[in-house]
């Protein structure tokens, strides 16, 4: 593809396939995201539609650019250039008074190959263009330089043998020439922006060390199955996810964190398929192969969002379908006009083909993806994975920052740090009762009463008829006995009497701890009595006030989410550098889309970190979603931004990327609009030549490329 309107080509032709339902395609990447019905021949018929408006489908899969060498392609610009230079020469001879012109043979000759040969492909592109009814860059291209290359074979043809017409060889030739070189430096700049997918792809090793019946093999990766048991010697890359079966070792995992420090792995550990191995040989189990390894998904989330289109795209693409038409009527008004202010047929149409060739939509097509494709690019590298890229647009717009507390804020790994008895009675037994309540569950504070059990080395008890409520507690029968350990909201609302612990309890809520009850039921339907008040503390993140105070300072608003009660919830914010009034205590994982809401229908642009899957809902509702990539694969299919570590610091970046990408887009825009509006009134009134006009439609494409690689040098 080569403009905006091929662009728009495209996606017409593709969402006429019956079943597509949305059709998305990328000027920068050459590549299409099509949201489809499954069907047996879909693929076959969308490859087909594409070839049908003018263009070859690459095979699914396959790399837009592949490192190599930044001259590649150059050739055809290079013999441009040598076949112009003669026709150039007499223009310069004329301003230093000599008088170079070649013969119109020589001109001919020289001028032939650029315009029927180099520009062969505008002619077929242009073509294609048409039988589909729709023009683009390549159309204005060709008509604009063949109507100088006719009108130079016409002059030559009907001038008197003896006399030297002035002839305009050198004009077609030359914007030829030089849309071929704004091309090239295009593509070379594409290159650029997609170094992000190519750095990621190059993660993965080609071969893997598999242990099979006769001993150590290398293998192909492709052939590499789950639960294979694969050798990585000191240094080398993991090839695919898996578990450390034998051996212990120091990985790098900075291509997935962007973390520096190595990691150090025992038996049984998770391994991430891209991350290098320490100093020791070991023993790997595979899990996860091809697609489906966490390195596969990060590079389909980056494709993802530089596939994709912000919502700013759309005026570029309103304007693109109707350009080209546009341009071709005010090439013909322009015709028109010089002819009827009494010139001649020479100046009329040397003037309306600088008309058609300055117009080429090219930048205006790359404005958008370009500078997505360098702003998701940064962002991968520092570890911030943006696979929205309306997220990407809104983010900058956001003036309210909600955190969920435990996991984002704080370490999330709470721990037991005191135990009161009420209703009398051993300690230690009520420990083992809760630990048996909790044996079953994957909740924080129930890793924490189970981690304290363990080191106090007691017997856990079987639990029946074992119930959950979600955002209370659980409910279970040891002995004949029923109990529940839950919040102390949940045993106020049973009516539990906790005075007996009263001091207790304020203590703890006071250094910020979040109390659980634990009760028992007198009889089959008596009230619940307490029992035990179980005091558990989390730490905040060691950078999480920095990273908060970094985020006021560009004049955000902060919350923080938690279902603790208030004392211990304003306890924590205190640590954190919040205010009481920044803190929204005692919500229920429920309630926390409601919450989201509620800001959002105040009036706020609403940012919302999380990483639980409780967090979910309020990733989807909020504004914008950004999920810790410490935390549960649901959280980071509801958020439009991944954060590959647990650093909140990461917030304030992926929000200053997403500023930057953005007014790299307006800025893009602005150009490609402004060469535009500029440049035609000056083509019609004859201020600019064929020549100026073919430079000024290659530059304009390079700019926007330039500018957009700006983003490149982005530092925290």
């Amino acid at each position: 593809m080569t403009c905006a309107s091929c662009v728009t080509r495209v996606e017409r032709a593709l969402r006429k396939v019956p079943g597509v339902e949305q059709a998305a395609v990328n000027l920068a990447t050459e590549s299409a995201r099509v949201v489809f019905q499954p069907a047996a021949q879909t693929e076959a018929l969308l490859r087909r539609a594409v070839r049908d408006a003018g263009y070859e489908p690459r095979a699914p899969g396959a790399p837009v650019f592949e490192a190599v060498s930044p001259w590649v392609g150059f050739a055809p610009v290079a013999l441009g250039l040598a076949l112009c230079l003669p026709l150039v020469l007499p223009m310069l001879g004329d301003l230093a008074g000599q008088h170079w012109m070649l013969p119109a043979l020589w001109q001919w000759l020289l001028a032939t190959p650029v315009q029927l040969g180099l520009g062969a492909r505008f002619y077929k592109a242009g073509w294609h263009g048409l039988k589909s009814g729709s023009g683009n860059m390549d159309l204005l291209v060709a008509l604009g330089t063949s109507a100088g290359y006719g009108l130079s074979l016409w002059l030559w043809w009907s001038t008197p043998a003896g006399q030297m017409p002035h002839l305009y060889f050198e004009a077609s030739a030359v914007v030829v020439t030089l849309v071929l070189l704004g091309k090239w430096l295009e593509a070379r700049a594409k290159r650029q922006t997609t170094s992000a997918i190519r750095a990621l792809h190059g993660l993965r090793p080609d071969v893997a060390h598999w242990v099979g019946p006769d001993g150590e093999v290398d293998v192909p990766l492709a052939e590499v199955l789950p639960g294979d048991r694969l050798v990585v010697r000191p240094g080398e890359r993991f090839p695919v996810d898996g578990l450390l079966s034998e051996g212990q070792t120091q990985v790098d995992e900075s291509m997935l964190t962007g973390e520096p420090l190595p990691v150090s792995k025992a038996p049984g550990a998770a391994l991430t398929g891209g991350s290098i191995n320490g100093e020791g040989r070991v023993l790997m189990q595979v899990t996860a192969v091809g697609g489906e390894t966490v390195l596969s998904h990060i590079i389909a989330l980056v494709q993802d969002a530089q596939a994709a289109k912000p919502p700013i795209q759309r005026l570029a693409d309103q304007v693109s379908a109707v350009f080209v038409p546009v341009v071709l009527v005010l090439a013909l008004l322009t015709l028109l006009g010089w002819l009827f202010t009494g010139h001649g047929w020479e100046p009329a149409l040397i003037h309306s083909v600088a008309v058609l060739v300055i117009a080429c939509p090219c930048a205006l097509g790359l404005a958008t993806p370009a500078a997505i494709m360098a702003g998701t690019g940064v962002a991968a590298r520092q570890g911030i994975l943006i696979k929205d890229a309306q997220a990407l647009e809104l983010a900058r717009q956001v003036d309210t920052v909600v955190f969920d507390k435990t996991g984002t804020l704080t370490v999330g790994q709470p721990r037991l740090v005191s135990l009161e008895v009420v209703d009398g009675g051993d300690p230690a037994a009520w420990l083992a009762v809760a630990a048996s309540l909790q044996s079953g569950s994957e909740h924080p504070l129930a890793h924490a009463v189970l981690a304290q059990a363990k080191q106090e080395a007691l017997s856990l008890s079987p639990v029946s008829a074992l119930q959950a409520t979600a955002g209370r507690g659980l409910t279970g029968q040891i002995a004949g006995q029923t109990w529940r350990l839950g919040s102390l909201s949940w045993a106020q609302a049973l009516g539990v009497d906790t005075t007996a612990g009263a001091a207790a309890l304020a203590r703890s809520q006071a250094q910020g701890a979040t109390v659980s009850v634990l009760m028992r039921q007198d009889g089959d339907a008596g009230p619940w009595l307490g029992a035990a008040l179980l005091g558990f503390a989390d730490e905040p993140k060691p950078e999480a006030a920095a990273a908060l105070s970094r985020l006021r300072a560009q004049g955000l608003r902060l919350l923080m989410l938690s279902g603790d009660n208030r004392a211990a919830a304003e306890a924590m914010g205190v640590r954190l550098g919040l205010a009481a009034s920044e803190v929204m205590a005692e919500v229920l994982p429920g309630d926390k889309a409601a919450c989201i809401q509620r800001l959002k229908a105040e009036g706020a642009c609403v940012l919302m970190v999380g990483d639980g899957v409780n967090d979910a809902p309020a990733l989807a509702a909020a504004d914008v979603g950004m999920a810790m990539g410490t935390g549960t694969d649901v959280a980071m299919h509801a958020a439009g931004i991944t954060l590959m570590r647990g650093d909140v610091a990461l917030v304030a970046d992926a929000l200053d990327i997403s500023r930057r990408t953005v007014a790299k887009i307006r800025q893009n825009l602005f150009w490609a609009f402004a060469y535009n509006v500029a440049g035609l009134p000056l083509a019609a009134l004859g201020f600019l030549s064929p020549v100026v006009a073919g430079a000024a439609m290659a530059l304009s494409s390079v700019s926007v490329m330039g500018n957009a690689l700006l983003l490149k040098r982005w530092r925290r």
